[in-house]
Formats: structure tokens, sequence, C-alpha cells
């Protein structure tokens, strides 16, 4: 049960110190300690990111998502593939879909041209991958439930009868 709540807190707020995590649940910072870092030995969290506001970096990477068809091979399914698609190191997200395409990826790169060249040489080339979809991200307005591009009061249009 404890790992439950653990996992809920760091879920939500990644940077909560042990003495934190202690203090919300009512145990020690030395369980609480103990507890995170047996999480991560196996591998029950994987690490730690932060949300970044694009649009207050000044960096233009761009992201795409892709839809990929692919053959899934006989008894390993889609892992196989999926897994050299994943090891590109343009690809930030890989997960298995139900519907109309099988993998989902998160594409990133420094233009649009660098993404279309991985998406021509790289994947639509490997072997089992039989077609993609590629749209491009325009803006972020809210990513891992924080809102990045909230409207202000001055951005809104009035509305006239």
């Amino acid at each position: 049960m404890m790992s439950r709540t653990v996992l809920q807190l760091v879920r939500a707020e990644g940077r909560l110190s042990a003495p934190e995590i202690a203090e919300r649940l009512g145990i020690t910072p030395a369980e609480a300690a103990a507890e995170v870092k047996r999480l991560h030995d196996e591998k029950v969290i994987l690490g730690y990111r932060g949300i970044i506001n694009p649009e207050k970096t000044g960096e233009d990477s761009v992201l795409a998502i892709i839809e990929v068809k692919v053959t899934p091979q006989r008894e390993v399914g889609f892992d196989s593939i999926a897994r050299r698609i994943y090891k590109f190191p343009e690809v930030r997200t890989c997960y298995l879909m139900s519907g109309a395409y099988d993998l989902l990826l998160l594409v990133e790169g420094e233009s649009l041209r660098q993404v279309a060249s991985f998406v021509a040489e790289k994947l639509a080339t490997l072997e089992h991958v039989s077609s993609t979809t590629t749209h491009f991200l325009l803006r972020k307005y809210k990513e891992d439930g924080l809102i990045i591009h909230e409207e202000s009061e001055t951005e809104r249009l009035a509305v006239s009868a």
C-alpha cells in the first residue's frame, strides 16, 4: 500500500524530498527514502523529467506524432519491430496502440526536414513497416496535466451579438 501512495506522490510531484514524502504519508524520512530507493532499484520509477514551456525557451525543435502500421512477426508480435524503432535517438516515445495503426511515436528533430528525413530514410524503410502518417505539433496547450499555454484575458476576442 505504501508503494502505491509513494508512486502517486512521485507521479504528481517528482521533486518531493524524502522528508516531504514522509510528512505527507505519516512515516519517517528514512522509511520514505528507503521506499523510493527500492522503487528505483526495481525500476518501478524510471526517472524524472521537467515539463518545459517551449515558447519561453526560444528553442525551435520540431515534435511530430507518427502513426505506424506494421506487420507483426510470428512468435514476437510487435515487440521486435518496436524495439528497432524505439532505439532511434529521434524517438522520444513509442506506444503499441489498438485501432487503425499499431505504433504511436513521438519524434523530435531540429527541423521539419530532419523529421521528414527520419521518416523517409530510417522509419518507412524498415522491414515490417507498411505505412506511416506524420502529424506535426504546432502548439502545446497541456502536457502531463500541466497547462502550458493559457489564454490571458487580453488575448480573448470580444463576442458581439
